[in-house]
């Protein structure tokens, strides 16, 4: 399996996930509590996806809202976390 990169910006991430990890989550949510522009944080988002670290799915309103793709961190997500923390420099 392909390695994650290790960058503050993801660290960042699954941080903002990590407080909450079984709670689904959409991506401009994390954008604001993180502060990272859609052209940083949603390739992140998809590198974790496709490497284990987050789970997504489509999420669905009643009505009158578009539906949207949130993720939630994996159990594969909280180890990453734990290695990133001591592998990136603060």
């Amino acid at each position: 399996m392909k390695r994650l990169r290790f960058s503050l910006q993801t660290l960042c991430v699954l941080e903002q996930f990590a407080e909450e990890p079984s709670v689904w989550r959409y991506g401009y949510e994390i954008a604001r509590e993180t502060g990272l522009k859609s052209g940083t944080l949603y390739p992140i988002l998809r590198r974790l996806a496709k490497g284990g670290a987050l789970e997504t799915k489509w999420i669905v309103p009643e009505r009158g809202v578009p539906a949207r793709h949130s993720c939630r961190l994996t159990s594969k997500g909280i180890e990453v976390l734990r290695e990133m923390r001591i592998r990136v420099p603060r």
